[in-house]
């Protein structure tokens, strides 16, 4: 759902040049900004080395819900792969920007007692030691689904329908507990074209760079 609302940003802003999009199965998309590539091999991205040459951004917005999985399993997903293609990107790009969706309520301390919390601050701790020109860590909280994007988890969805009618009452009386993916994707172009003076941004930094954007 983060993904595709990014996507959706950097086709519609003419700042944004050329798009690799890196995919297990293709999104089905045909644009003349995007250059799609599918990888089976999550943990493997050395055969694209050449490939990732030369781009300004990497917006990582891979993720799955922690619900029911083991940490061992988790971690694979989550830091492992997200490490794995960091790392090469770093070698390969040293003066990219990297911008990685978290969630609000990520751990950096590593010493919390949610699983997902610690793993997904453990995986922000070392995205920061890399040499990229620039890294900031995206924490959003609830995330309003927008341009007909819709998440791949039915529970989400089906929660979205039921709460829909009270969002704009909601941010009418708390502006920054609601974000969309529309925001997400500006507050990242945004960060990529004028930097920012927060590494990590919750709701309300998303959306005070998505202002400026627009």
């Amino acid at each position: 759902m983060v993904g595709k609302g990014v996507l959706l940003e950097c086709l519609e802003r003419p700042e944004i040049e050329s798009i690799l999009l890196i995919n297990r199965k293709s999104i089905g998309m045909d644009h003349e900004k995007i250059k799609e590539i599918l990888q089976k091999d999550f943990l493997n991205f050395s055969a694209l080395r050449e490939a990732f040459k030369g781009y300004d951004a990497c917006y990582y917005c891979m993720g799955v819900s922690s619900f029911r999985m083991k940490e061992r399993e988790y971690n694979e997903i989550t830091y492992k792969m997200t490490l794995h293609l960091a790392k090469l990107l770093s070698d390969v790009n040293p003066k990219m920007s990297f911008c990685y969706v978290s969630g609000q309520g990520t751990d950096s301390t590593g010493a919390g007692k949610s699983m997902w919390a610690r793993v997904k601050g453990k995986t922000e701790n070392a995205i920061l030691k890399l040499p990229f020109k620039s890294a900031f860590l995206f924490r959003p909280g609830f995330i309003r689904a927008k341009k007909g994007v819709k998440s791949k988890t039915p529970l989400y969805n089906n929660l979205y329908s039921v709460i829909k009618v009270f969002i704009p009452l909601v941010k009418l009386i708390s502006p920054n507990s609601i974000t969309s993916n529309e925001e997400v994707g500006k507050a990242m172009i945004y960060t990529t074209l004028h930097g920012s003076e927060y590494t990590i941004l919750h709701n309300k930094e998303i959306n005070e760079l998505a202002a400026k954007l627009s």
